[in-house]
């Protein structure tokens, strides 16, 4: 009778954790470019046996809820509102959802003004006591703190970067550092990458010794990842239509080291970069065309340089965004004029996503971020 009962438990363990494990599904975000009063914040079931993602419900989080983060230990996430003008004031919006991953239901915290407005990203401090605001359209940056529960507060700095003659900046993603020590800006309009260290006592930002450096003209730089450790940086640039891989060397400087196409030869349209993601294993990077419409595909090799691994199709038009699913078997494409996410399945030893196998409708994403 005891063998029997053993016997039984494991075969109930086992099925138990077949089913909440390999089965499970996940839940990611999307947000986009909707208009006021539409609801423009979807939350999202994913099947990572298959590929299905299938769409649980809407939410209102203002307009334009064009990119995300989240304070995951909260389960708050923060959205920025992409517009020049926040409920009758001047400024891009910031607004504070909570989360219950039990039932899947979403409240409202609270609506901030962001100074000058036109952001375009936003991420969260590794002491989770900050947020950081790139504002595309008015060459700025803001720093808000949190209170004691993650909501935000107050803004603590904003600097508005001067324009001289056709120089004009276009901050496009501010993000801190793995160690969290140093944070980084990349600056599109006057091609440029700027370093600051953040006084916490203030939320103040301090441009760093040696900390701006300046690409070749034209590069556009847009995003960039960090490897694991730290000491690489990948900057995908919109207009250059180019990869570069930096070394992070002594107190954060960063080294160029390679810059790559990411282009097919003989590419003759216009192209656009956009996003880029190492993915789950560390092995490859990935990075989005617009005008090619493809994902790019780099093996990463032991020095953390990049060899081409292949080009695909992104199963829409104007890939914005994309993410790769936590089991790291499907990469998502926002594609923001096609109006749909198309998941495509990676092929595990290449790297290389093949076509779609699923596709589902939203309106112009513009960020995709599974629930973490």
């Amino acid at each position: 009778m005891k063998k029997y009962s053993v016997l039984v438990y494991s075969l109930l363990f086992f099925t138990g954790l077949f089913s909440t494990g390999c089965r499970e599904n996940s839940i990611f975000f999307a947000g986009g470019f909707s208009n006021e009063g539409e609801k423009g914040f979807s939350v999202f079931k994913f099947d990572n046996r298959n590929g299905i993602a299938e769409k649980i419900s809407d939410w209102d989080a203002g307009t334009k809820p064009a990119f995300f983060c989240y304070n995951s230990k909260r389960n708050l996430i923060y959205i920025l509102n992409e517009v020049m003008e926040f409920r009758g004031t001047p400024g891009s919006g910031l607004t504070t959802l909570e989360y219950d991953p039990l039932n899947n239901l979403i409240k409202k915290r609270n609506e901030i003004l962001v100074p000058y407005g036109g952001s375009c990203h936003i991420s969260l401090s590794a002491d989770k006591q900050f947020l950081f605001f790139a504002n595309y359209a008015t060459g700025s940056v803001a720093v808000v703190g949190l209170d004691e529960n993650g909501i935000p507060e107050r803004v603590t700095d904003s600097i508005l970067y001067a324009t001289e003659a056709q120089d004009v900046s276009h901050p496009h993603m501010i993000l801190q550092d793995p160690s969290g020590k140093h944070i980084y800006l990349t600056d599109l309009g006057l091609d440029r990458i700027v370093k600051y260290d953040l006084d916490t006592s203030t939320g103040k930002l301090i441009q760093s010794e040696n900390g701006i450096i300046e690409l070749s003209e034209g590069s556009g730089p847009r995003h960039f990842v960090f490897n694991p450790d730290g000491s690489q940086l990948y900057v995908i640039n919109e207009l250059g239509s180019t990869l570069m891989v930096f070394n992070v060397v002594e107190n954060g400087v960063l080294k160029l080291v390679q810059t790559l196409p990411t282009v097919k030869p003989g590419f003759e349209g216009k192209n656009f970069c956009a996003d880029i993601h190492i993915g789950t294993n560390n092995k490859f990077l990935y990075g989005s065309n617009r005008g090619e419409n493809s994902i790019v595909v780099f093996r990463i090799e032991g020095d953390g340089t990049l060899t081409l691994a292949g080009s695909v199709s992104c199963g829409g038009d104007w890939p914005r965004n994309f993410i790769i699913d936590p089991s790291g078997k499907f990469l998502l494409v926002g594609n923001q004029r096609s109006d749909n996410i198309s998941v495509l399945r990676i092929n595990r030893k290449t790297g290389i996503p093949g076509k779609p196998v699923s596709n589902t409708s939203l309106k112009a994403p513009g960020c995709i971020r599974f629930w973490e």
